[in-house]
């Protein structure tokens, strides 16, 4: 693509105005951090702006989404405020092009569920708990210049049986000083969009100024923008014999003329 990344980080913002902790590691909101990150690695290459739940629909207009792309979501305590017109909005431009990255709990929010088509349950312990992040395959985009393992000192503990559809990239697993695995870092492709679900940042913790963190998430950032000429949906085309290329648009089944 030519010109910057258009990135919009949405946040949920309640935690940091209800909780003093967390409020202490993210002053500024946990959305704010994130986008700082992103901004911190890819510097001139991307403009990132930060969308809040409480902003007029979410933030999430028509026109800030035709105007992104790729929106990073984080989510947790109010997955259900989040209005289904809005959900399905952002759906249909996932799967005309809009990249995608949902970052640890957002796993649960009606937009990932949506997408995957599962419960995306999983099994989780929140304590202080260590996070190895190993890189499985070392060649994918989104784990270039990472350490291997990233170790996160403190953080909540996912593991599986996390509840979503095989990955078309398996990225990252993580570990937990319980013996616990978990895939931490998985691609999809839905329609035309490319999402990629990270798994590190519950709230109680500073995840989100961690180096390595801040690099995965810029990385992904930049390999999900979708290279296409303009944003649709996949379309149903109806082609005649020796018509290889130039298919004729189908909008739906033909209406029943009695």
């Amino acid at each position: 693509m030519t010109g910057p990344i258009r990135v919009v980080v949405w946040g949920e913002n309640r935690h940091e105005k209800l909780d003093e902790r967390v409020r202490s590691h993210y002053p500024d909101g946990m959305h704010t951090t994130i986008g700082a990150g992103i901004a911190e690695n890819l510097a001139d290459r991307c403009e990132v702006t930060t969308v809040t739940l409480d902003d007029p629909e979410h933030g999430l207009t028509e026109d800030v989404l035709a105007r992104t792309d790729v929106l990073v979501w984080w989510g947790h305590a109010a997955h259900a405020e989040v209005a289904d017109e809005v959900v399905e909005r952002v759906h249909r431009h996932v799967l005309s092009g809009l990249g995608l990255v949902v970052l640890h709990s957002g796993h649960w929010s009606k937009l990932f569920v949506r997408l995957m088509g599962t419960t995306c349950t999983l099994r989780w312990r929140s304590e202080h708990d260590r996070e190895l992040i190993w890189t499985v395959d070392p060649t994918h985009p989104i784990a270039r210049g990472v350490p291997h393992p990233i170790v996160i000192d403190e953080d909540e503990m996912y593991g599986e049986f996390f509840d979503i559809p095989v990955p078309d990239e398996l990225v990252f697993i993580s570990t937990f000083s319980g013996g616990e695995a978990f895939r931490s870092g998985c691609t999809f492709r839905r329609g035309h969009g490319k999402i990629f679900y990270f798994r590190p940042g519950d709230q109680d913790y500073p995840t989100y100024h961690h180096r390595d963190v801040r690099r995965v998430i810029a990385n992904a950032v930049e390999w999900a923008v979708t290279d296409r000429p303009g944003r649709s949906l996949p379309t149903l085309q109806r082609y005649d014999t020796d018509d290889f290329f130039t298919g004729h648009d189908y909008t739906g089944p033909i209406e029943d003329e009695a």
